[in-house]
């Protein structure tokens, strides 16, 4: 029987329904509650422990997303959830609103999933009802009243701790009285070791007694500070006469040649995907980036004593990188010209959660120069050329404990992707006995910031999992090295010359930088007119430390990618987390240096690129009580990706208007 009219109505409204959402669009608050009530109606729903420790989009394959808006993918969330003590892999439909479990897995092997926000409170107060914690607060002569607790993660270590098998966090405490600095009154030696499942304390120790470093000076809030003030800025204002230059639509961001889809995950934070740009001679979008973003932050402290030496952080696998996303504060994170988006993620019992502000975007311009060039060769005559720096912005900011972290994803007219990565926040300090510089030893671990306060030695890398489509899927990884040649004759001795070296596999494709290597992303079936691989040049920025840590030293095991910067391999969708999809208590056998191990090849493959930013992070009294911010980055910039400089024929800027305010 052929469809009725109203039927073709109702088919086609659902058609453009499916078609407006993008299939890489980050759940909705709707989606994640039609998930959860899914999960709920099934039987996983008899456990009384059920809880909820990831709830995203379950990413639907390349080919689907790219056949988009021909075709729409199955809309699908991916569920990782804890109940009596299994964890469980659950992908769920949210098709036509029906909604059904499609598959639900249980996950077998010793690491663990995110920590959930409800059971790291749950933990916390554990302490305050435990009496030999009282005793060691009362014994330190500290109001009960006045200490705060929170958490940490275990790690694993090799060996047989009494809480073996167990999914079990650390707690610490501190002094909050005085300040609303309370990182920087440790109540050291006393650690609590919890065990989430049952949710009780299962080891306890009280081992040193340093005394807790004093208030004053430590209080960063502006109503705390007296006089003498610090220096001070006039206001500075961005003023767009015309408006904003950038369309939002949707989750795809359009801005002068560039177009991208901009999305959230709970582990990850901020996602760019499908980043193209517009080649001005063809009139055509090219692709440059199909997926973007942060996959882990590591964070090893130096300290091997017994209160410290667990404290080797992932800061994305453990704690959620997305999930302590902090909202962003208008005229301060973010320029008067900014545009906030909210975002929506999954508490631990599974009800959506908004938070405002997550991410910001606005064009940045602060005098700085596109391209320039004046000529003085021509008698009597000047000629002067300059085109100004105008770029777009996004900016996504994660707190995870003491420390603030800032990722900024800028786009420039030239091509360029500028990615910066920026820590502020508070130091992770230790209580000590210490008062003077003069009095440390070689078994301080850190740099003395304030009286009785050591600011610990630590590293942080953050490394990005970018999926690079360089003009099409299939790619190659090319070094090239500068070499040194002495010359043969002449009155030059010596010159350098480029030897190049297509990585055939991910051996090859492995990379601890250095000035003399420039790495490239070539696309080997796509050329310039005169014969050039089509490319993007990876440059960094800055933040190209390595870690320093043994091999077999059990966190180095757990995260070996940082021993380079940069790492190759082939695409593989269930590849995502650079320490593996379950990151707790993991033992360095799921992560990227283990995927690579198998050597895949990589040469004119659809390949991902792994960056790894290093700071190795030696604590001054500049950093106390809080850190001005450090930064580092790296550039993804356009290497004969263009037949010539894409800028040459844009024309000057007008000058803006001006605009002279004044209050009578």
């Amino acid at each position: 029987m052929a469809p009725t009219p109203l039927l073709l109505l109702l088919l086609l409204a659902l058609t453009l329904v499916s078609a407006a959402v993008h299939p890489l669009d980050p759940l909705t608050a709707a989606e994640i509650t039609s998930a959860i009530n899914v999960i709920r109606a099934s039987p996983l729903n008899s456990s009384a422990s059920l809880a909820f420790h990831y709830v995203g989009l379950d990413e639907p394959p390349k080919p689907a997303v790219l056949a988009w808006p021909r075709s729409a993918p199955p809309r699908r969330a991916f569920v990782i959830a804890r109940a009596g003590r299994a964890t469980h892999e659950l992908r769920v439909d949210l098709g036509n609103g029906a909604g059904r479990v499609l598959s639900d897995t249980v996950r077998h092997g010793s690491s663990f999933p995110t920590f959930t926000p409800d059971e790291q409170d749950a933990a916390s107060v554990l302490p305050f009802q435990y009496p030999p914690f009282a005793a060691s607060v009362a014994r330190r002569g500290i109001p009960l009243s006045d200490v705060l607790c929170t958490t940490f993660s275990a790690g694993w270590f090799g060996r047989a701790e009494r809480w073996a098998g167990r999914r079990v966090i650390v707690v610490q405490c501190f002094v909050a009285a005085g300040t609303a600095n309370f990182y920087a009154r440790p109540v050291e030696g006393v650690t609590a070791v919890v065990d989430l499942d049952a949710m009780e304390i299962v080891e306890y120790e009280d081992r040193v007694d340093p005394p807790v470093p004093k208030a004053e000076g430590t209080d960063y809030r502006a109503a705390a500070q007296r006089p003498p003030f610090g220096p001070e800025n006039k206001p500075v204002t961005v003023v767009q006469s015309e408006g904003r230059g950038f369309e939002v639509d949707g989750h795809m961001i359009r801005w002068a040649n560039w177009e991208f889809h901009l999305s959230f995950d709970p582990r990850a934070g901020s996602v760019i995907s499908l980043a193209s740009i517009k080649d001005s001679e063809e009139g055509t979008f090219r692709l440059v980036l199909y997926r973007g973003h942060v996959s882990e932050l590591f964070v090893p402290y130096m300290d091997p004593s017994a209160e410290w030496y667990f404290k080797t952080f992932f800061d994305a696998g453990e704690f959620g990188f997305g999930l302590s996303t902090a909202p962003l504060e208008p005229f301060t994170d973010c320029p008067a010209n900014a545009e906030f988006l909210d975002v929506d993620v999954s508490s631990g019992d599974g009800s959506p959660v908004r938070i405002p502000n997550a991410i910001c975007l606005f064009e940045r311009y602060a005098g700085d120069v596109a391209w320039r060039h004046t000529e003085f060769g021509f008698p009597g005559e000047m000629i002067t050329e300059v085109r100004p720096e105008v770029s777009l912005v996004v900016r996504w900011a994660a707190v995870v404990g003491n420390y603030d972290y800032v990722i900024d994803w800028e786009f420039k007219t030239s091509g360029s992707i500028k990615i910066g990565v920026a820590l502020s926040g508070i130091l992770e300090v230790k209580g000590t006995y210490y008062a003077h510089a003069d009095e440390l030893s070689g078994d301080a671990h850190g740099s003395l910031v304030a009286r009785n306060t050591l600011g610990v030695y630590h590293d942080h890398f953050f490394t990005f999992r970018l999926d690079l489509d360089v003009d099409g899927a299939n790619n190659s990884f090319v070094k090239s090295r500068m070499k040194p040649v002495r010359a043969a004759g002449g009155p030059r001795r010596s010159y350098w010359t480029v030897e190049k070296e297509t990585a055939r596999t991910e051996s090859v494709g492995q990379v601890e930088l250095g000035s003399t290597t420039e790495l490239m992303v070539v696309n080997p079936n796509k050329k310039t007119r005169i014969g050039n691989e089509v490319g993007y040049r990876i440059i960094s920025l800055g933040g190209a430390a390595t870690s320093l840590l043994d091999d077999d030293d059990y966190p180095q095991r757990r995260a070996r990618y940082t021993k380079k910067q940069v790492w190759v391999t082939p695409y593989d969708e269930a590849e995502k987390w650079a320490a593996g999809l379950y990151a707790d208590e993991s033992r360095g056998d799921d992560n990227l240096a283990a995927w690579s191990q198998r050597n895949r090849e990589i040469e004119n493959r659809d390949i991902v690129l792994w960056y790894t930013v290093g700071i190795h992070h030696l604590p001054c009294q500049e950093d106390f009580p809080v850190m001005p911010l450090l930064t580092g980055g790296f550039e993804l910039r356009p290497t004969n990706f263009f037949e010539s400089n894409p800028l040459i024929r844009r024309r000057p800027n007008k000058p803006a208007t001006r605009l002279h305010c004044s209050l009578h």
